[in-house]
């Protein structure tokens, strides 16, 4: 029997969208446009829940593939309020091909779109529907790229300050040595001074040995973090940094879900993670949080802060929001920073985040409708 939250229709969009102006000097990124995969899932009483991922290293064919063959068979027909339900079948279902990857990462979206669908039935802006802890949130400026040379790296820091901002990142590794990288570091905190904070993303882009060396001499400038200085799965790597330092050692966004971080919460050393919210969705991320808040960890979620205000506005254990500029032309309501370097989520029901239309037809390049 059908109702009027029975999931009837899966609409996907795939998009390569222009950079505003030239591609991220990060060193790590696919070449070429902005690819996005646009994920709507529409319920018989036509409520329309949306969400998106932007994968960075292609795989839009790919997503949209699984999502016809090992997503939708088992979310159409199934009530839309039933998240919990309806994400442990995806999980469950394609355990075998997609305990992490691909399939995760559709699934997500769909989590994603059924938060916004509850969150529209409901009139209520998703932090509010989660029990609101908190109406704003530090942000941090995001993308210094290492690319962009030192003093490149210093001008972009110096637009974040402008608007506000109180925190910002900077890349090290990948593209010069680390000694240099330890220059660039002195060179942005004498830039910023003593009344903003650095952060400095490695991209795990250092074994732990040239973590520890490097950040040795880092330690000095006093920055906040230093990020993922290593690959994901060195978690021996990952404490072994964490107590030659005197600065934080974090990270998390390459891992995916709670079972994937549990190393994190055995050897509690690192005092933030950063969960991407393309590895598990909002339930997930919001799992995380609610697993590392009595180990005393906070959350300062990946990317994608016009859906992660929500998250970080809900929950008691926050940190900063990670604020990437990039993609603030597709909405028709961008989420932007205050005077006071904070951010606050939408009142708008769901995550309130809208696409532009005019981004959704002239930059699709493909997707499908997919019904039951």
């Amino acid at each position: 029997m059908t109702t009027p939250t029975t999931i009837v229709e899966l609409r996907t969009t795939l998009l390569q969208v222009p950079w505003r102006s030239s591609p991220p000097a990060a060193g790590i990124l696919a070449p070429g446009p902005r690819e996005i995969f646009v994920l709507e899932i529409e319920t018989q009483g036509g409520l329309v829940g949306m969400s998106y991922l932007m994968p960075l290293h292609g795989g839009l064919h790919t997503l949209d593939a699984c999502m016809k063959e090992l997503i939708a068979p088992y979310v159409i027909g199934r009530d839309a309020t039933e998240i919990e339900g309806i994400w442990q079948t995806l999980y469950k279902n394609n355990f075998w091909l997609g305990r992490m990857g691909v399939t995760l990462f559709a699934q997500s979206a769909v989590d994603m779109a059924l938060w916004d669908i509850v969150g529209k039935r409901a009139s209520l802006p998703l932090f509010r529907l989660w029990g609101a802890a908190r109406t704003s949130i530090p942000a941090y400026g995001s993308g210094c790229f290492r690319g962009l040379g030192r003093d490149g790296m210093i001008r972009r820091a110096q637009e974040f300050t402008a608007q506000g901002l109180k925190a910002i990142k900077m890349q090290v590794a990948h593209i010069r040595p680390w000694r240099e990288d330890v220059q660039n570091v002195k060179a942005m905190r004498e830039a910023m001074g003593d009344g903003i904070e650095i952060m400095i993303d490695v991209n795990m882009g250092w074994d732990a040995d040239t973590a520890i060396q490097a950040g040795h001499r880092i330690d000095e400038f006093d920055p906040y973090w230093l990020e993922e200085p290593v690959v994901a799965e060195d978690f021996a790597g990952y404490r072994r940094i964490a107590a030659a330092l005197k600065t934080r050692v974090v990270g998390g966004e390459s891992h995916f879900m709670r079972n994937d971080l549990r190393p994190f919460f055995e050897h509690p050393g690192t005092p933030i993670l950063q969960p991407d919210p393309m590895r598990g969705g909002y339930s997930e991320l919001r799992k995380i949080a609610s697993m590392a808040e009595p180990h005393g960890i906070r959350i300062a979620p990946h990317l994608f802060h016009e859906q992660m205000v929500h998250v970080l506005a809900s929950i008691p254990n926050a940190s900063y929001l990670e604020y990437m500029d990039w993609n603030d032309d597709l909405w028709i309501e961008p989420v932007l920073p205050a005077k006071d370097g904070t951010m606050s989520p939408p009142e708008r029901p769901g995550h309130g985040v809208v696409f532009r239309p005019e981004i959704l037809k002239d930059h699709r390049i493909g997707g499908q409708r997919l019904k039951g």
